[in-house]
């Protein structure tokens, strides 16, 4: 395939060797799936990717990365992690200490096989967010070939449009741990609530909203558009009533609506 107009597709492909062999961390979403599917169409260098599955990842990001390197004939690993001690009362620098167990364990494999270069996602407005895992990345020398390639989400998702991909659309996603408040013993059963109840919400067509959990609160955030929406009386009754056989007892519509780094706020 040509390389299309766009001179940040160049800057990627023009950011390796031609004997680099690159393993790029996948998580499924729009900026990795973007990354792999340039390095797979548009470059010739060996490419693999690699999804890292633990308990606070839902099961269908996994499965959603893996049908999409299937599609696009990608080679793909799914490597599975038991939920690292070192973050199991989510402190406050969780994602700077996720980001090192994580990719130390993807640095591990890349030398087992002969990989010289690590690469993710990281896209050029990951700058000016709240991004501590960004330190981790730099710590263990991973390259982020959309950062440096000055492309933003805006571009990314025109792009994956212009290819005629799906998932040019898709929401952002976050692991589950972002669902609840900093130095909280995080329990299985807490977060087996979190994916049930995302992926009902999903299923209804309210794919991205976030269900944050406050010990028995639920706080929903869906996306702007989904407001009104979520709030229609059978809508609400249905979410309210499956919810509530999760264990939840009471559940909240957050009139803020989705915003990243919710649970950040003081």
């Amino acid at each position: 395939m040509e390389i299309a107009a766009s001179s940040g597709i160049k800057r990627i492909v023009e950011l390796f060797a031609p004997d680099d062999r690159v393993l790029v961390a996948f998580s499924g979403g729009v900026d990795s799936s973007f990354l792999i599917y340039v390095l797979k169409h548009f470059s010739d260098i060996e490419m693999m990717a690699v999804t890292i599955k633990t308990p606070y990842i839902p099961q269908w990001e996994a499965d959603e990365a893996i049908a999409f390197c299937k599609t696009h004939n990608i080679t793909h690993k799914v490597l599975t992690m038991s939920f690292p001690g070192d973050i199991k009362h989510n402190p406050e620098d969780r994602c700077y200490r996720c980001k090192h167990i994580l990719f130390s364990k993807i640095k591990e494999y890349a030398a087992e096989r002969g990989y010289n270069i690590i690469a993710d996602g990281s896209n050029a407005d990951d700058t000016s967010d709240h991004r501590p895992g960004m330190k981790a990345l730099k710590e263990l020398y991973v390259l982020s070939p959309l950062l440096e390639a000055g492309l933003a989400k805006k571009e990314i998702r025109s792009l994956l449009k212009e290819f005629k991909l799906e998932i040019w659309n898709k929401p952002a996603y976050a692991c589950l741990l972002t669902r609840i408040p900093h130095n909280t013993a995080v329990e299985a059963n807490m977060l087996q609530i979190i994916e049930e109840a995302e992926l009902f919400l999903k299923k209804l067509g309210f794919a991205g909203t976030r269900v944050r959990l406050h010990n028995d609160i639920a706080r929903l955030e869906p996306r702007q558009e989904d407001i009104e929406k979520i709030s229609r009386p059978g809508t609400r009754d249905s979410i309210s009533n499956y919810l509530k056989r999760l264990g939840i007892k009471y559940i909240t519509l957050d009139l803020e609506g989705y915003r990243t780094g919710s649970m950040n706020k003081k």
